[in-house]
């Protein structure tokens, strides 16, 4: 698996490079501003991309503007993004339209290397890594339509499914059985309007609404 890294902070940058070999990912670039990244990305072709979302020279949305033109120019390149904030709108413009190979974590998680490396060993295989800081925050802010329809276990149940968490791992965090999960994955799918035609990614489309619920 190649992976390129840009963060700017020289300590961190170092430290995630070493995270990703020690598990066996070929990191073929590490870099410091969004230009840099973007060259990385064009020359080699990585199969994930780990990114600051504030980096030089403005210090405000140039990484997360990076991640989105990578999406934009290279569909299949997974994108992980890491931010100091919750700053739940790019987490929203990452999701739409190509919602395979997203992730989006506080860098405190960072910290936790094992659950760093879960959520990026989803993001490259193709699936999706909230922050539950994140998740959190954005459950607080969107209070309108359809999710309004949805009972308090219900909206703990999407929030986790919005981490990329499996129905054993919602079951496990919320210490109920998985066919109970099961029923309330049901539940949401109904009341967000999403057919059983839509197979398995009526998971990925439950998260967009949950994401697209605009104040």
């Amino acid at each position: 698996m190649r992976a390129v890294i840009a963060e700017d902070s020289v300590l961190l940058r170092v430290g995630l490079v070493k995270v990703l070999e020690a598990v066996g990912y070929e990191v073929v670039a590490a870099v410091g501003e969004a230009e840099a990244l973007l060259a990385a990305v064009a020359e080699h072709s990585p199969d994930v991309v780990v990114t600051d979302v504030r980096m030089p020279p403005g210090f405000t949305d140039e990484g997360v503007r990076a991640a989105l033109m990578i999406r934009q120019q290279w569909p299949a390149v997974a994108v992980l993004l890491l931010s100091q904030y919750v700053e739940e709108r790019y987490a929203a413009d990452l999701l739409v339209g190509n919602v395979r190979g997203v992730g989006y974590l506080l860098k405190e998680r960072v910290a936790n290397v094992d659950d760093f490396l879960d959520a990026l060993e989803r993001v490259a295989a193709g699936g999706t890594a909230l922050d539950p800081e994140v998740v959190s925050q954005l459950l607080l802010r969107r209070q309108s339509g359809p999710l309004d329809s949805l009972t308090p276990r219900e909206r703990e149940v999407l929030s986790l499914m919005a981490e990329g968490r499996s129905n054993a791992a919602i079951a496990q965090a919320l210490v109920v059985s998985e066919s109970a999960v099961a029923k309330h994955i049901n539940n949401i799918f109904m009341k967000l309007a999403l057919s059983p035609t839509e197979g398995e990614h009526r998971r990925v489309m439950a998260v967009l609404r949950f994401l697209d619920q605009r104040t």
